[in-house]
């Protein structure tokens, strides 16, 4: 039987914020198979998919064409030929300078059916975040988009920019600032007064976000002066002259211009991504982690048998609360299925993923550290004799179920259900940038993550920078660091994700 192709979904991921994609992207990735992504896409947007799901990055980022158009057609066509739903997500619009129409061409020449989905493009999304209004009835009647970077291929330019001087309105120019010189100077002979405003962003609508005014004559010495690089936009015409920045602001944005790596598995770190992106920090995710479901049948099977006759039931991760349940709905078809036991969490993190499934915490100590849930389970009843069952993953420390058999006289059994695995993120667009531009500094959150960074750090720390500043979560993390020869810039007064981004603060704001 002949295999029926898949749909291809060209699909625009919009000009980087999370909360500027598509109601229909997310939908589609959500249900894909295969996600083919781009340089330019927000790292974000890969945890919409199943864990199942097939990614592959393409990205071509300045000076590294890490895969070429033809090779991009022949995974796509070939993903989709095998019955796969492939999203093929491009940065801003995919029919807006995105090679989106070459795309879809070759794809419906080969019989395959492609949907697609418009973006936000840049220039609206980083002239809207800026406050720059591209149309207005006083000063401009007309948008154009221009590229400064066309197809290599061709012999002579293709785009006359003198031709445009004179249009009025507003002049988007996408990848332009590698031709800034000549923009300056085309725009100035074809008429544009010198003095006109331009606005340079980069990383436009990203908590990240550089931007730059100047004019028309000033562009080409600013772009050399600031080291302006890509992926940036130039908005010209008057319309810049209304810019307004307030994102820009030290005050709101303390770690603004500052690359922090966060090294924990990737399902954990969006938390501690999203409050160092508020703040203004550039994030690089390198998860030297990776969690991975693992429990022995045999166990889960007696567990499962008598979990009703459990007094307690204590989880030590967010982690664990995901794996557990997974499991559990695999057996049970309802939550009431656990019985009358009651429950402990070691930390908030941990406590908001049962309120998830509308269980309330019993138990949540101050500190979220083993010892102190041990000794809060104590202090709360006694506990000799009581059935108590601890969830676990494969390196956590067995001091929790130590105690509460020794002092606390309890009967515990302990779940493994998932295991932590070191890995090795270098290969990655990540690994690649912070090689080749450095970080201000990295976060340590368990001795793992430190093991694993040890084991790669040649790899991807570059002499040509400084080193980077190391904070660790607590005092195990670092002591990891410590015996590994890091030097500890802070720990967090309490092990919490909060206490370790205001640790960050008082050292580089």
């Amino acid at each position: 039987m002949t295999q029926q192709p898949g749909t291809v979904h060209l699909v625009g991921a919009g000009p980087g914020a999370k909360e500027l994609l598509t109601l229909r992207a997310a939908e589609l990735l959500a249900e894909c198979d295969v996600l083919v992504y781009d340089y330019l896409v927000n790292p974000e947007f890969r945890r919409l998919c199943k864990r199942e799901c097939e990614m592959i990055d393409v990205g071509k980022a300045p000076g590294r064409h890490s895969v070429s158009q033809d090779e991009i057609l022949e995974i796509i066509s070939a993903k989709a030929k095998s019955g796969k739903q492939v999203v093929r997500l491009k940065g801003g619009d995919p029919f807006v300078f995105g090679r989106g129409g070459e795309e879809k061409e070759t794809l419906v020449a080969q019989g395959i059916y492609v949907e697609i989905v418009p973006g936000i493009t840049a220039a609206l999304g980083c002239a809207a975040h800026n406050g720059i209004p591209l149309t207005h009835r006083d000063f401009s009647s007309s948008i154009t988009f221009l590229t400064g970077h066309e197809n290599p291929e061709k012999k002579e330019p293709g785009i006359d920019f003198k031709s445009f001087a004179k249009n009025g309105g507003t002049l988007c120019i996408y990848m332009g600032v590698g031709q800034a010189k000549r923009i300056s100077k085309d725009l100035i002979t074809g008429g544009l007064s010198a003095k006109t405003p331009v606005a340079i962003i980069r990383w436009g609508t990203l908590p990240y976000q550089q931007a730059w005014e100047t004019t028309l004559e000033d562009l080409p010495s600013l772009v050399l002066q600031d080291d302006v690089k890509a992926p940036s936009l130039l908005l010209i015409g008057e319309a810049v002259s209304h810019m307004v920045s307030p994102v820009q602001s030290a005050k709101y944005r303390p770690l603004l211009g500052r690359r922090i790596v966060i090294t924990r598995a990737r399902e954990q770190s969006g938390r501690l991504r999203e409050k160092l992106e508020v703040l203004g920090a550039e994030v690089l995710e390198l998860p030297f982690i990776c969690v991975e479901p693992d429990a022995n049948p045999e166990t889960l099977t007696e567990v499962f048998a008598d979990i009703a006759i459990y007094d307690w039931i204590v989880f030590t991760s967010s982690n664990g609360v995901r794996q557990f349940f997974d499991y559990f709905f695999r057996g049970f078809e309802d939550l009431r299925c656990l019985g009358p036991m009651r429950i402990a969490a070691i930390g908030e993190a941990t406590a908001a993923e049962l309120h998830k499934l509308h269980l309330q915490v019993d138990i949540l100590p101050e500190k979220a550290l083993s010892e102190s849930l041990a000794q809060a389970m104590m202090s709360k009843e006694n506990l000799e004799n009581l059935k108590i069952l601890i969830i676990t993953g494969s390196r956590n420390s067995p001091i929790l179920g130590e105690t509460l058999t020794l002092k606390g006289m309890a009967i515990v059994d302990e779940l493994q259900v998932y295991r932590t695995d070191l890995s090795d993120p270098t290969d990655t667009w990540e690994g690649r940038t912070l090689k080749a531009d450095g970080a201000d500094a990295v976060l340590f959150t368990s001795s793992s993550t430190v093991e694993s960074f040890s084991l790669h750090q040649e790899k991807l720390l570059s002499a040509d920078f400084p080193s980077p500043h190391y904070f660790s979560i607590g005092p195990k993390t670092t002591k990891s660091l410590c015996s590994s020869g890091f030097t500890v810039a802070g720990e967090a007064s309490e092990p919490s994700l909060d206490a370790l981004v205001q640790k960050l603060l008082e050292k580089l704001s």
